[in-house]
């Protein structure tokens, strides 16, 4: 959100801001890669046919109006960047180079200042991590970070102001930012957790926010398959492990095959990085390698030739070690029975019902994650679309209102990005306008469309 809190966007040759704008209104009749109409029409307003491979330049402009400023923070454990520090530098993004950018700093501007180029047109994940780092100095945003803490506890409080000056520090403490208006509101949202110190000690901290946005994304908490010995040592669930264990087959520790564990496009990224360093590869994924839904099968074949190479694997190599791609083997319609201690996996064909072991150096379970909403009551499940379940951002996100980003079971809690289905960041960034666009109209007195009792009491 703070890449559009401080800043108004404007149409080209159009004096009036798009966060003063209908945005239902401009939305209508759009269509994109998107669920989400702001998405779709920030997208089409800063990329232009993008989607048809054309490039054509952004029709807004830029402009910073201090007497607009939002006062906001923004809490996160990690480094400015987030979750690009976590995933192997060398691996490069799904999407172009130029869909990654921010607004306002054109990212092939700032890989040329670096003396970088893209590589088919996409980036390494970590000229992505050192971009979004550069993104907030260059545009004064570090006092709005507040890197190195832990949220433990978001509810709604209705404080006395007693109460409030006792246990609550406000936002300019943390941040530096102005006191936020409160006189509209009965209540509040009580933000707590942890700062991690230079010497490993915790010190805890108190937040009162009229408003507050959940922008946590899902690597936080990689998926498991729940089966026996998943807990060993050698079995990991995040690709950061990937790089110690292909040294260890470089110095010849352990010869086994690596065990990679998914049919998606994080299990390809780790099948080319073993794959370009001579490692032994076992490749299991529940699906058919021509099965609609596996993401392959959806990719265009011109922009992703690394990703189509693996799935040409994934089907000419398929249960069987000969074949064109040595130390290669994929096994679809394959599940994981378990693990064992001395190194084992025990696979099981779907099909038939045929049971397998492999010896094996390390395991890699890459099938996916899930939102990390330990701080909400209930893990967040009050917010998803089906209550019943917990929140998944492709099976059951927040539900929020489409036009604002709004909560629709909570007035004042907003989501965006991947918990509302917008998993790229062209479409994030279009979730910020909504936000930011919600919060000036009720900063100055508009009705809000969403009305709720709190749940969070």
């Amino acid at each position: 959100m703070t890449c559009v809190a401080q800043y108004h966007i404007y149409p080209l040759n159009h004096p009036v801001s798009r966060t003063r704008m209908d945005l239902e209104f401009l939305s209508e009749g759009l269509e994109g890669r998107s669920h989400n109409p702001v998405a779709v029409l920030f997208d089409s307003l800063l990329r232009p046919n993008a989607d048809f491979g054309v490039s054509m330049d952004s029709v807004i402009s830029w402009r910073r109006e201090h007497d607009h400023y939002i006062p906001h923070l923004v809490l996160g454990k990690g480094p400015l960047g987030g979750v690009w520090h976590s995933i192997e530098g060398s691996m490069v993004t799904l999407s172009l180079g130029d869909w990654m950018q921010l607004p306002d700093l054109p990212f092939r501007d700032w890989m040329r200042a670096k003396r970088r180029c893209l590589r088919n047109d996409r980036a390494m994940t970590a000229d992505i991590a050192h971009y979004y780092q550069h993104y907030t100095k260059a545009k004064g945003l570090q006092e709005n970070f507040a890197c190195g803490t832990v949220v433990t506890s978001v509810r709604r409080v209705s404080p006395s102001p007693d109460e409030e000056k006792q246990t609550c520090v406000s936002m300019d403490n943390m941040a530096g930012a102005q006191a936020s208006r409160q006189s509209h509101r009965t209540s509040l949202f009580e933000v707590k957790g942890y700062s991690e110190r230079k010497d490993g000690s915790e010190m805890p901290f108190c937040i009162n926010a009229e408003n507050v946005v959940l922008a946590t994304g899902t690597y936080d908490s990689p998926a498991w398959l729940e089966v026996e010995g998943e807990d060993l040592p050698f079995v990991h669930h995040t690709t950061s492990e990937l790089e110690e264990a292909l040294k260890a087959q470089e110095t010849g520790v352990n010869f086994d095959p690596i065990l990679i564990v998914g049919g998606g496009l994080t299990a390809a990224d780790a099948v080319i990085s073993a794959h370009h360093s001579n490692a032994p590869v076992i490749h299991v994924f529940r699906r058919g390698v021509n099965d609609p839904d596996l993401i392959f099968n959806q990719l265009p074949k011109v922009m992703c030739p690394e990703y189509h190479k693996v799935h040409q694997m994934m089907a000419q190599q398929s249960c069987t070690a000969t074949g064109p791609y040595e130390g290669y083997l994929s096994l679809p319609k394959h599940t994981v029975l378990c693990f064992t201690p001395d190194r084992k996996c025990i696979l099981q064909d779907m099909t038939s019902g045929e049971r397998r072991t492999f010896n094996i150096s390390v395991a890699l379970v890459l099938i996916g994650s899930n939102p990390n909403l330990t701080f909400l009551p209930d893990q967040g499940r009050s917010l998803a679309v089906n209550t019943e379940l917990p929140v998944n951002c492709k099976r059951n996100p927040v539900d929020v209102d489409c036009y604002t980003y709004e909560c629709g079971q909570e007035r004042g809690l907003y989501a965006l990005g991947p918990l509302v289905g917008d998993n790229f960041v062209r479409f994030l960034q279009g979730g910020a306008l909504a936000v930011t666009s919600a919060l000036l109209k009720d900063r100055h007195g508009a009705q809000h469309k969403i009305h709720s009792r709190p749940l969070f009491s």
